[in-house]
């Protein structure tokens, strides 16, 4: 039966037993020269290719120009301890391209198979002044046929304990949307919400309004 998750216990945790993260204690010189510490953490999975994470912005753009769309995730996150909004994402295999895990995870966490990259982005970070944590987003297009596709989902392909719900949003609605789900108590992933807000903002520019 399912129910909702919950927070049982919160601890200090040594780094000798975190198997995903750790702390650093940071040495480094200003720009006066002033010897200065830093405290951050830093991923532990990090593989050969030197990238932590990819991030997935899915399109899917209808053969019969219907509105395009793409595909936000809902999933409890313990650290903040409330259910995120954000987009598809997950941590990169050793052996394995950025771009060959945003294909992956895309049809793990969706059931949606993409049948092409619109765009592979720089290496990035997010909170810089935190952790050394990096990721690249990779764009990928979604063939669809229609409409109707968006609430037809396809199987996902989730690992055990993984719950992930997937919502299609017309992008044209995605940031009012994002709005909606802050109403009622969500948290929404920085990312995923910039995006909305300059897609948003791109939109009314392009019709003339008066910011």
């Amino acid at each position: 039966m399912s129910q909702i998750p919950r927070i049982i216990s919160k601890e200090e945790l040594p780094a000798s037993d975190a198997r995903w993260v750790t702390l650093q204690k940071i040495t480094f010189t200003d720009q006066e020269g002033r010897q200065r510490l830093w405290e951050a953490a830093e991923r532990k999975t990090r593989g050969s290719s030197g990238v932590d994470a990819v991030a997935i912005l899915a399109i899917m753009q209808p053969k019969d120009k219907s509105p395009p769309a793409t595909i936000i995730i809902e999933q409890f996150r313990p650290p903040v301890e409330k259910f995120a909004i954000g987009g598809i994402q997950g941590l990169i295999d050793e052996g394995e391209t950025p771009e060959d895990a945003a294909f992956r995870e895309l049809e793990e966490e969706t059931g949606f198979v993409a049948e092409g990259i619109i765009e592979s982005s720089p290496l990035m970070v997010s909170d810089p002044g935190m952790t050394s944590a990096n990721m690249k987003l990779v764009t990928l297009r979604v063939p669809v046929d229609n409409a109707e596709a968006y609430n037809n989902l396809p199987k996902q392909v989730l690992d055990s304990g993984e719950f992930i719900v997937r919502r299609v949003i017309k992008l044209d609605k995605l940031h009012e949307e994002l709005e909606e789900y802050s109403r009622k108590g969500f948290v929404v992933d920085a990312r995923l919400s910039h995006f909305a807000i300059g897609y948003n903002l791109s939109s009314r520019l392009a019709r003339g309004d008066v910011l």
